[in-house]
């Protein structure tokens, strides 16, 4: 079996809950240093293949392997940063106490973690209300302590599923000037959405419908082959709509 340098090989992945087969035979491999997006609608798959990587979930056949290793790996789980969909914050503690609450999870202490956390909320723009309560938080604003906390321990593979909703436009494009600024620092992205112009803005993508994956590439690549202006054209000429 080659593994090659991929820091992520989804190998024949399916995902059946009852009777209902929410992956179907998934193949992908994703490089070191790159964005790669999943693009799909809801319901297509995303989260569960996302869930598995981070060892959340098990598939009901096939393998996921991450930096060569066979997941879920709890020895892994140092070198990836996850941000789910939904918010997993303490609403009674301030923005500060729960990234030093996550912070200390990762073994960060004293000045470093201190440095760390001032570094993440400068990312996400929220130095200003770090000693605020989260539950005064708006949703936004929880979602950006969500990607602050992922991004805390400097993890080589950041996985973020659909990390920009309920985002305004302007800080979303701050928020993917920061992914370059970590991609250019050797981090690789993982990253789920539906907002096609986010798709435009990843290395390659993997398109999924319905639990399959219905093409890969580079967003020219996909316009190219499907001779289309847009990747939402080229998605619905993949989808047979």
């Amino acid at each position: 079996m080659n593994l090659s340098n991929d820091i992520v090989s989804v190998q024949h992945v399916s995902k059946a809950f009852g009777k209902h087969q929410v992956l179907k035979d998934i193949t992908l491999q994703i490089n070191s240093g790159e964005i790669f997006g999943l693009l799909g609608p809801s319901g297509a798959g995303k989260t569960t293949l996302v869930k598995q990587l981070v060892g959340l979930d098990l598939p009901t056949s096939g393998e996921n392997f991450l930096f060569q290793q066979k997941m879920p790996s709890l020895a892994l789980m140092e070198r990836i940063g996850y941000m789910a969909q939904s918010d997993a914050l303490y609403g009674e503690l301030s923005a500060k106490e729960n990234l030093q609450f996550f912070a200390s999870l990762y073994g960060l202490q004293g000045k470093r973690q201190q440095q760390r956390i001032e570094e993440v909320m400068e990312i996400v723009q929220l130095t200003d209300h770090v000693n605020k309560l989260v539950s005064t938080y708006s949703g936004g604003m929880k979602r950006r302590l969500s990607l602050a906390i992922a991004l805390l321990h400097e993890p080589e593979l950041l996985i973020l599923d659909e990390p920009t909703v309920g985002i305004d436009p302007v800080l979303r494009k701050s928020i993917w000037g920061a992914f370059y600024e970590l991609k250019d620092k050797g981090t690789t992205l993982i990253v789920t959405t539906h907002v096609m112009d986010e798709a435009e803005k990843c290395d390659r993508l993997g398109l999924m419908r319905d639990g399959s994956l219905i093409a890969i590439g580079t967003p020219n690549e996909l316009k190219k082959e499907t001779n289309s202006a847009t990747i939402e054209e080229a998605f619905l000429v993949y989808g047979g709509a």
